[in-house]
């Protein structure tokens, strides 16, 4: 056993069931939280066949404050104290920007960004108060750079690779570290596990082959590139075990790839690299 909390978001299914059973493995007292606890079938059946009394679940929507601060609470009067918050709830949207209406890309960011906040926000008291805790945010590797078709994705993404930087300053003094985990692309269905923007389904749309083209090479990376939920779950718990973690790890050799191109390009060669593809 592991004399250590932590709290998982959106751990229905993907990367954030992963992270809670790898956790809740290696004697962390976990707790899978998930907006609807009736997704928790296929996770509860692990629990019970591997006896792992290390994990426990709590409904959480991260786009409600109250079922936030009611999680929060419930979570620390069980267990004491709140040692690491792993912000992973989200989804992708998909669609050209200017097919993606405003209230799609308002939602996009409520999940995505704004739930991230209300968990932390309602979290960093109680590990300031403890003078320690870690804050670990499930990013993407499109917070790095932008790609045709994810506009609205990407732009969350960015803006939680901010956050986390500019937040990391404030609380290091106060013994909270910041982490960002950054997956490429995962080996899942990701046409089922993906919102698609209502215009961008058109088939007259003006960026109907903008689509096509990023549906096949979504396609093709998922099947020669993509990493498994398992390999990204492995990367959170290298930074949770590392004394001194880093502010950022990459989850993937795809993103490993990606971001290596980057360094070494213009940004004018990168989006021709892009475009190419």
């Amino acid at each position: 056993m592991v004399d250590k909390n932590a709290i998982v978001t959106g751990s229905s299914s993907g990367i954030g069931k992963e992270i809670s059973l790898i956790l809740a493995r290696n004697g962390y007292n976990t707790f899978a939280t998930m907006r609807n606890l009736d997704k928790s079938s296929e996770l509860r059946s692990i629990v019970e066949k591997e006896k792992l009394s290390t994990l426990q679940f709590e409904q959480l929507d991260v786009t409600n404050e109250q079922s936030v601060q009611t999680a929060i609470r419930n979570i620390q009067n069980k267990a004491g104290k709140i040692d690491i918050l792993i912000n992973n709830a989200g989804y992708g949207l998909v669609g050209a920007f200017e097919d993606t209406s405003i209230d799609e890309i308002k939602q996009q960011f409520e999940t995505n960004f704004f739930g991230l906040i209300r968990t932390t926000q309602t979290v960093v008291p109680l590990m300031r108060a403890q003078k320690s805790g870690l804050i670990v945010n499930i990013s993407s590797g499109v917070g790095r750079f932008g790609i045709p078709t994810l506009s609205a994705y990407a732009s969350s993404k960015f803006a939680l690779e901010g956050l986390s930087e500019s937040m990391s300053y404030e609380l290091e003094p106060f013994g909270i570290r910041t982490v960002l985990i950054e997956p490429g692309v995962i080996k899942t269905n990701f046409f089922n596990s993906t919102v698609f923007a209502k215009k961008s389904q058109d088939p007259n749309s003006p960026y109907a082959d903008f689509m096509k083209n990023m549906e096949k090479n979504f396609t093709q990376m998922i099947e020669t590139k993509s990493s498994t939920p398992e390999e990204v779950a492995k990367v959170v718990l290298e930074a949770i075990i590392d004394t001194n973690p880093k502010i950022r790890y990459l989850a993937g050799k795809d993103v490993e790839e990606w971001i290596q191109a980057k360094k070494k390009m213009t940004d004018e060669e990168f989006h021709r690299m892009f475009k190419d593809h």
